[in-house]
């Protein structure tokens, strides 16, 4: 039973996170709002709200693998079979964040028009990693991964970015949004099924990852590692498997009036460290990734997966969030929905009334955008049209 509400309280997390998530996104294309809503500027010394969602959303994603994984583990699914499963995932959020990255630098001078680009990459996205039904016959998925696959080598053959003066090809100039969580999820995961879940284990891991970020931001060292750069994101999704795993440890020791106690004293005590370290380790910066980012936002999501215990696990109040529920159960879909809308307003010059480019009214706008998409989701997902990685 605690298994079950568990993954629950972490669904509505998610979903409420990948809401707003739409929405920053969205806001971005809009003017004049409260600067304590929008992203902090590049080397900016802060963090406003915007700033907190993509790492929340890692701490989330720490939050499943415990499931996820252990879940395999359980079943008694082999190293090999469960390592197999890691690698297609994290590679297929690589391979999205890896294109989404040159979609921002695609050129005028490319041969097809950029919204056609970013529509056939999203559809064979779709094609190739969508959750096919067991009642399909194979020839038939085979010949639509296959179509998919053809569209993204065509579109990987006549991408042109850069400008008409210089062009480039595709290149890895960062991993994207969709790529930082593969790559994090790699480490995290792999090392979740190299340990076996063993808590002391994972713990003494993400003190290490913690650790790497603290001193590569203090200038103690000055190289990215490979595949955990600085240790920000995996540090970020590391706190998330250590807490999800906290979770059921403290309620069967204690129950939940440890568990508030407990987790009220982590999370505050998290930011409090942020703020400590701060003028050690280069400030508060997302775009930066350091340690005192990376500290406030785990503590902050910590309060708010406390919080969601107690609505969801405890009160039950999952029907509070039952709109925005397709955005805790399918979220890549949700999250890749956005790109066909942008596609289709370039394609036919779309562009919004100016009361909604602007302040309240674009404010307004990203809100409504946001469930849009989730609605989308929500009617594509009743049809078993979802991503499934």
């Amino acid at each position: 039973m605690l298994q079950q509400k568990r993954l629950l309280s972490i669904d509505v997390f998610r979903a409420v996170n990948m809401f707003f998530m739409i929405f920053v996104n969205d806001l971005s294309d809009v003017r004049h709002v409260p600067l304590w809503i929008d992203h902090v500027r590049e080397n900016v010394d802060g963090m406003h709200f915007a700033d907190t969602i993509f790492p929340i959303f890692l701490f989330i994603a720490g939050l499943s693998i415990p499931l996820a994984i252990g879940r395999r583990i359980d079943k008694g699914d082999s190293f090999i079979s469960t390592a197999g499963y890691i690698l297609l995932r994290s590679f297929a959020l690589i391979v999205m964040g890896f294109f989404h990255v040159n979609l921002e630098e695609y050129s005028i001078a490319a041969l097809i028009p950029a919204g056609v680009w970013e529509f056939l990459l999203t559809l064979s996205f779709f094609l190739i990693w969508l959750d096919y039904p067991e009642t399909m016959a194979k020839i038939k998925k085979y010949i639509l991964i296959s179509i998919g696959v053809i569209i993204l080598a065509v579109l990987t053959v006549l991408y042109k970015g850069g400008t008409p003066q210089a062009p480039v090809g595709l290149n890895a100039s960062w991993w994207g949004i969709l790529g930082i969580i593969g790559w994090a999820y790699l480490v995290c995961a792999g090392l979740y099924l190299i340990v076996r879940g063993n808590f002391m284990a994972l713990l003494v891991l993400l003190i290490l990852l913690a650790a790497i970020n603290v001193c590569y931001h203090a200038a103690i060292i000055d190289i990215k590692l490979p595949l955990i750069k600085d240790g920000a994101a995996a540090s970020l999704m590391m706190f998330g498997v250590v807490i999800s795993l906290l979770y059921p440890m403290i309620i069967s020791k204690g129950g939940y009036k440890i568990l508030w106690l407990t987790f009220a004293l982590i999370g505050l005590a998290l930011i409090g460290l942020g703020f400590i370290i701060r003028p050690y380790t280069e400030g508060i910066s997302k775009i930066h990734s350091t340690p005192s980012w990376v500290f406030i936002c785990t503590g902050i999501g910590v309060l708010f997966f406390e919080l969601f215990i107690w609505l969801i696990d405890v009160k039950g109040k999952l029907s509070w969030f039952k709109i925005i529920k397709p955005a805790g159960t399918s979220t890549l879909t949700c999250y890749l929905i956005p790109y066909f809308m942008v596609a289709i307003f370039t394609i036919f010059d779309f562009s919004y009334p100016n009361v909604f480019n602007y302040g309240a009214g674009g404010i307004f706008r990203s809100f409504a955008v946001s469930f849009i998409v989730i609605l989308i989701t929500g009617l594509l997902e009743k049809r078993r049209l979802r991503l499934k990685i």
